[in-house]
């Protein structure tokens, strides 16, 4: 399968727009908690105008010592199963939301690359999206389609992010 950066990034920005614009009619407030993806979701959600009426906070924890410490991730998950786990990208979605009073918050943890880290390989990415009662957490498995190299699975797991908050929202 072939990516063009291009076409992610138009998707991108085409669906932060719609995502504020929606979340601004709803009334909805959003958090983030980026890894791998290093702002690349809060950095599209600031470019929309508008964005100050739904954007409470992005948090780029990108180091285990951050993810425990500033947004709680209790130190026994990321033992039993690792940094990049769905298990921490629940928790940092789940964290994100109580820091902040969000209705939906994201939680994105992985390995962008170049390489794995010797038992993940490069691609292994996890989303988590949380909203009231509903979690929604999945690896994007991005591994699957081949080095695709950091900075495209970077920008393939932001356009999965706003994926998913426009699967949420149609929903509301």
């Amino acid at each position: 399968m072939k990516f063009d950066p291009a076409e992610i990034q138009g998707y991108i920005d085409k669906t932060a727009c719609f995502v504020v614009q929606c979340m601004i009619e709803k009334n909805l407030k959003l958090s983030l908690a980026e890894s791998c993806t290093g702002g690349l979701v809060a950095s599209a959600v600031t470019s929309v105008p508008g964005a100050s009426k739904i954007f409470e906070c992005g948090i780029v924890s990108y180091s285990e010592r951050i993810k425990e410490e500033l947004l709680g991730v209790p130190a026994e998950i990321i033992e039993k199963y690792g940094v990049v786990s769905a298990e921490t990208a629940l928790s940092m979605a789940e964290n994100s939301r109580r820091i902040s009073g969000s209705d939906i918050a994201v939680g994105i943890t992985g390995l962008a690359g170049p390489g794995g880290d010797g038992v993940l390989p490069e691609g292994t990415i996890y989303v988590s999206v949380v909203c009231g009662d509903e979690a929604l957490t999945e690896n994007l498995r991005l591994e699957q389609y081949g080095s695709l190299g950091r900075e495209l699975n970077r920008l393939i797991a932001a356009a999965e992010v706003f994926k998913r908050i426009e699967g949420i929202l149609s929903r509301r």
